[in-house]
């Protein structure tokens, strides 16, 4: 049961009837709500459409003043009665009005001593008693006061002893100013000893006229709210309404649900619900709202100690909820509270949550911050077992996959559950250790025949698949891969002609000079402004191989100086693998030898250390 009191030291605000389309709201999404008219100098909610049964119905003053009489607090269901129809799913909404609105009314509210009944007659112990009547025989999700204005007794009782939360209602004067501060400084002043009760404030300009303010009056004047009275982030704001539709009392949320006013009160709506820890959506919403990555500058923020009270909250409250678990996991793992985040990601799943995320946030860390490759690869494997993983998840996932689960990855649910384009893509977005260059082999292979790829698809499948096979030493697969694109080396695009070449040295162990020469062509007729190294590096083997040992070496020297200014990972025809600007450089320089007249050296990509990988599937058990 999470309590809100709605208060506003002036009236005129519209009090009344925001926590009236706050409490339909709240119905109408599920939840049980209790409204409790505390306004008895000025009753009124009894006066909406919410299908009230007598204006005789007895309620608090009631409640009070028959505990005065016999010393003992009466049964609440005796002045408690349900409006039919308003709430959905589980949702309906009960009121405690202010009291049966007979003749004796007003003397029976000026007979009541509220001093006394704390001082002499244990008042506090009556509410107390009266909250725990209202969980015992209503079980409500929320329970909404409307409370009276100003500084008075019963004000305390409802902004102060009842409430988890207070919405303040004010329009943006000097009056109201000088009246909340005092009423504010109070609800904070709950925090410490001996109540040490944390009362969560929803700050809510009303009545606000819909004007342009060109001199900066309305901006000065919430500045001054925001400073005197303490809050940070923007007040949420429901502007007035000119309608002669108020005389009549709608209810918004209802019976104009997308009118701006109706939003403005589901934004009240999902602020109160926020900060209610019970509360699953709200313990989302508090979750995500706090997260750095997708803050808004006008969020209101709490202190660093209350925010943390908060969660704290909301994992014990939530302490067998996957989903919840997971989003404070990586609260957590962004802050950098690794360990923890470990922890939450591990209780998350053992409570049921098996999205593919929870597994590779679990996964990152524990590659990275326990040094564990084998159980970072068995919570990618874990990813790869789902249909449900995006692409973006797969990709992460087979970085993470340990060679000895390799040969499961082509033929992993989460893979065959992907279009072919995707699967392409994901082959295709490798960083070149001989694990990614394996699974783009076995992904692609299959792929290459298939008649649902797009002209481009199937050209960078191919493009991929003979790369993939060129560095895993299958050179026939490569040289078949690049004709089933074009069988004509001069109507090749230079990529495709340059790892053709490379492919049958790779084969046949001698030089074909035509795909070289058609390199060599094609970039004299075509030069490129902005050349990669990778791309200077394929020009000068394309040099040397048609005899142009000088313009070979001028090139591999350029992809050096290119490589050192650029820096990063780049490809290296060397070797058929992504690397790092050292390699790089090593790569480069050991073609440099080849191109002084070095006849021992040869291209790492053929050296007989790097024998056909293990780990490739067998095609030919491919259907």
């Amino acid at each position: 049961m999470y309590v809100t009191t709605f208060y506003s030291f002036k009236g005129g605000v519209g009090r009344t009837m925001a926590l009236v389309n706050v409490a339909v709201d709240l119905a109408q999404r599920g939840r049980r709500v209790l409204a409790v008219d505390f306004d008895l100098e000025a009753p009124g909610l009894d006066t909406f459409a919410l299908r009230t049964p007598t204006d005789t119905t007895p309620g608090v003053l009631d409640f009070v003043s028959a505990y005065l009489r016999s010393g003992q607090a009466p049964h609440v269901s005796e002045f408690i009665f349900e409006s039919p129809g308003m709430g959905t799913a589980n949702g309906g909404l009960w009121i405690m009005p202010a009291g049966a609105h007979h003749d004796s009314y007003a003397s029976t509210f000026a007979n009541i001593d509220w001093g006394a009944l704390y001082e002499r007659h244990d008042g506090y112990l009556l509410f107390e008693d009266l909250k725990e009547q209202w969980k015992a025989f209503f079980r409500p999700d929320y329970v909404l006061i409307d409370s009276r204005t100003g500084h008075t007794d019963i004000g305390g009782i409802c902004t102060r002893q009842l409430p988890n939360s207070v919405v303040i209602l004010f329009f943006p004067n000097a009056q109201n100013l000088r009246g909340l501060t005092k009423i504010v400084r109070d609800i904070r002043a709950e925090r410490r000893h001996p109540r040490n009760k944390a009362i969560d404030m929803h700050f809510v300009m009303s009545n606000v006229p819909d004007l342009d303010d060109e001199d900066q009056i309305l901006e000065e004047n919430i500045a001054s709210f925001q400073r005197d009275l303490g809050f940070r982030g923007d007040p949420m704001v429901i502007h007035r309404y000119d309608s002669l539709s108020l005389l009549n009392q709608v209810i918004f949320s209802i019976q104009r649900p997308r009118s701006r006013l109706a939003k403005e009160y589901k934004e009240v709506t999902a602020e109160i619900i926020r900060f209610n820890a019970a509360d699953r959506d709200g313990a989302l919403d508090y979750i995500t709202s706090i997260h750095p990555l997708s803050r808004n500058p006008g969020t209101r923020l709490l202190s660093l100690s209350v925010t943390e009270a908060h969660l704290r909250t909301i994992q014990e409250k939530h302490s067998a909820d996957g989903e919840v678990l997971f989003r404070l996991g990586s609260l957590r793992a962004d802050d950098g509270s690794l360990d923890e985040a470990a922890a939450l990601f591990t209780r998350a799943i053992d409570a049921g949550y098996r999205e593919p995320e929870v597994y590779l946030r679990r996964a990152s860390i524990r590659r990275s911050e326990y040094a564990d490759p084998t159980a970072a690869s068995q919570d990618a494997m874990e990813v790869l077992s789902s249909v449900h993983a995006s692409p973006a998840q797969v990709r992460r996932a087979i970085s993470m996959i340990l060679p000895q689960h390799m040969p499961q990855v082509a033929k992993s649910p989460a893979v065959e559950a992907l279009p072919p384009g995707e699967r392409v893509w994901i082959a295709s977005d490798r960083e070149g250790s001989e694990t990614e260059v394996v699974t783009a082999f076995n992904i692609l292979g299959p792929l290459l025949a298939d008649v649902r790829l797009s002209p481009d698809e199937q050209t960078a499948a191919r493009h991929t698949m003979s790369l993939a096979a060129i560095g895993l030493r299958r050179f026939s697969e490569a040289i078949e891969a690049i004709r089933s694109e074009e069988p004509v080396v001069r109507r090749m695009g230079s990529h495709f002609a340059f790892n053709y070449g490379m492919a049958l040295w790779g084969e046949t162990g001698q030089l074909v000079l035509d795909p070289f020469q058609h390199v060599v062509e094609t970039e004299r007729s075509e030069p490129r402004k902005d050349p990669a190294p990778n791309y200077l590096q394929c020009l000068a083997v394309s040099h040397w191989a048609i005899g142009q040992a000088a313009s070979a070496r001028e090139l591999a020297a350029k992809a050096k100086q290119e490589m050192a200014t650029r820096g990063g990972r780049e490809f290296s025809c060397w070797r058929y693998r992504r690397v790092s600007a050292r390699e790089f450089e090593e790569d480069t320089d050991e073609m440099l030898r080849l191109f002084n007249g070095d006849d021992t050296v040869t291209p790492r990509f053929m050296s007989p250390e790097g024998q056909q990988s293990s780990l490739v599937a067998d095609r030919e058990s491919d259907p």
